[in-house]
């Protein structure tokens, strides 16, 4: 596994600094903690998106499989709920100003 630079630990530390994105954006509650999603759109089975640009602050619950409501629990309903990973991407990115 490839060590993160010190650009992408303090991109993923302003990512997460912005609490879980659909908790905010779905239930209107701001700063829930949260851990790194790299999206999976564009990208091929087993592979993931790029730590600047292409992750989102998710909370557990909004992350885990073994959540009921987790993206890895059921990708394809959880974007019909919450929206695609494209458009929670583009809301992060625009917050963080990183210009896709």
């Amino acid at each position: 596994m490839k060590t993160k630079t010190k650009a992408e630990k303090e991109w993923l530390s302003r990512v997460a600094g912005l609490g879980c994105i659909v908790c905010e954006r779905s239930l209107g509650i701001e700063g829930s903690p949260a851990v790194i999603h790299h999206v999976r759109h564009g990208y091929g089975k087993g592979q993931k998106a790029p730590h600047i640009g292409g992750t989102i602050p998710l909370c557990w619950a909004h992350h885990d499989a073994q959540s009921a409501s987790g993206y890895h629990h059921a990708p394809y309903d959880w974007q019909k709920r919450h929206g695609t990973e494209k458009e929670l991407l583009n809301i992060v990115n625009e917050k963080l100003g990183f210009d896709n």
